[in-house]
């Protein structure tokens, strides 16, 4: 895209350092550039400096929602397994930051072991599967998303335990599987990660356009969910 001189670039680095140095390439030969999604590592482009701004969502703060939701439905006791997103993504990085932060001020909580799934469901259930194995004491599970969330409830069945009932499962994204599986009570309680970039990243580029300033973050909302509102929630899972 740089190469064919485009007038802007909107796009989610998968990872926060790799992709860092591609911002300023673009930077250097004067295209504008949009971030969404995921960041990059900020002390090698900076938002609002190196690029226009970085459209996403608070990932510290959903890791911390989660855990202060786990907290409360455990009554500050768990053993925790976690299993964390693709390494070296910012919503990765974040979200098991936001954890750390409330598990470390709650000292019947426990993360007894964490490894990456890669953000996808099938990696998701085999670490799960191997993690039963070596560790059949845990009451919680914690998925950096959906997808390992789904495949860690597929493995805790094989092996004859009842997800939402002997093991615990909280998660970040706010997909349709997620909510049918809040509403079935095999998943406990998940914060959304909201995907509607689209429409916001056309405004953004719009008032970028007329010369209006734009701040180096533009945050998103995200929802709650667990049983109490799922049933009304459901028109917004993707």
């Amino acid at each position: 895209m740089i190469a064919q001189h485009v007038d802007l670039i909107v796009f989610p680095p998968r990872e926060e350092k790799p992709l860092a140095p591609t911002v300023l390439q673009a930077k250097k030969v004067g295209i504008p550039l949009i971030l969404v999604d995921r960041n990059v590592d900020q002390s090698v482009a900076k938002a609002g400096q190196d690029y226009i701004t970085f459209i996403g969502s608070d990932f510290i703060n959903q890791g911390q929602r989660t855990a202060d939701w786990l907290v409360k439905a455990t009554g500050g006791k768990a053993k925790i397994i976690e299993l964390e997103g693709s390494t070296g993504a910012s919503a990765a990085n974040d979200r098991k930051k936001g954890v750390d932060d409330v598990i470390a001020k709650n000292p019947g909580m426990q993360i007894i072991v964490s490894q990456s799934g890669d953000f996808a469901r099938e990696t998701g259930r085999k670490v799960m599967e191997t993690l039963l194995q070596a560790h059949p004491d845990v009451t919680a599970v914690y998925a950096h998303n959906d997808e390992m969330a789904l495949g860690a409830i597929a493995a805790i069945k094989a092996a004859g335990k009842q997800p939402g009932k002997n093991i615990t499962i909280v998660t970040i994204d706010g997909t349709k599987g997620d909510l049918d599986a809040i509403a079935a009570g095999e998943l406990s309680a998940s914060v959304q990660s909201s995907p509607f970039f689209g429409p916001l990243a056309c405004d953004v580029a719009q008032k970028f356009a007329k010369g209006e300033t734009i701040p180096p973050w533009v945050k998103v909302s995200d929802r709650f969910y667990n049983k109490s509102n799922v049933q009304q929630s459901m028109q917004y899972g993707y």
